[in-house]
């Protein structure tokens, strides 16, 4: 049985893939900072046969990190998903707070070079050896035309540098790194106006994700399948 997983699993896109994945026969980690209080994960789990385990993990919590990477010592992960991310405050230029800079850079950027680290070995001892690093085109420089979101921007800037450097350092161990935009998405941080639900993006995502290879690793992609400029 093929592994999975998936930070920030208890909303939106992440529980989207948690579904997803179980439902075509994965095992699922999910992680979730309060499982006690993600009343549709644990549903997710409760109904899957046990496909679904959920896990409590902060990746911004360095020892829950290590402490879950211990848990899972003796497993292989195909696929390590960082889906976590929050949105930060939405001001513009003159009203940015450089101190709401570091919560977002946390779980944005520092959070998915911290599982990396963490999950490596799980990953590579898989058939897969597969990490995903949910960014977003607000990310890349080439496609910004609407300026704003400095906060947001810069933490998945950076989370995309991290991608293409992780998949410099890992590709001796043939380990395909990628980032993935998963669209314009109706979730709370995506807002009602957002383009596409949450069942389409996921939908895509498996597509792009079940074709990656090693060739691909370093790029970028929408949930189309679109490559995307840095």
């Amino acid at each position: 049985m093929p592994s999975v997983l998936i930070t920030g699993a208890n909303r939106g896109i992440g529980l989207e893939l948690v579904r997803s994945f179980a439902k075509d026969g994965w095992r699922v980690h999910a992680g979730c900072r309060q499982p006690d209080r993600a009343d549709e994960l644990r549903e997710a789990a409760d109904g899957s046969a046990g496909a679904v385990v959920v896990h409590r993990l902060d990746v911004t919590d360095g020892l829950k990190v290590e402490g879950l990477a211990r848990e899972l010592a003796d497993q292989a992960i195909d696929i390590l998903l960082n889906n976590a991310g929050v949105y930060g405050p939405r001001t513009g230029f003159g009203d940015t707070d450089e101190n709401e800079w570091p919560p977002v850079l946390a779980v944005n950027t520092f959070g998915p070079l911290r599982m990396a680290e963490a999950f490596v070995e799980h990953v590579a001892r898989s058939r897969r050896k597969l990490i995903v690093n949910i960014s977003s085109t607000m990310g890349s420089i080439a496609e910004n035309t609407s300026g704003g979101s400095y906060i947001y921007r810069t933490s998945k800037a950076a989370l995309n540098m991290i991608s293409k450097t992780l998949s410099v350092d890992l590709a001796g161990r043939g380990i395909a790194v990628v980032a993935l935009h998963p669209g314009w998405v109706k979730t709370d941080m995506g807002g009602p106006q957002a383009r596409i639900t949450t069942a389409s993006s996921v939908q895509g995502l498996r597509r792009v994700i079940d074709g990656l290879t090693l060739k691909d690793s370093g790029r970028f992609f929408d949930y189309t399948g679109r490559a995307l400029p840095w």
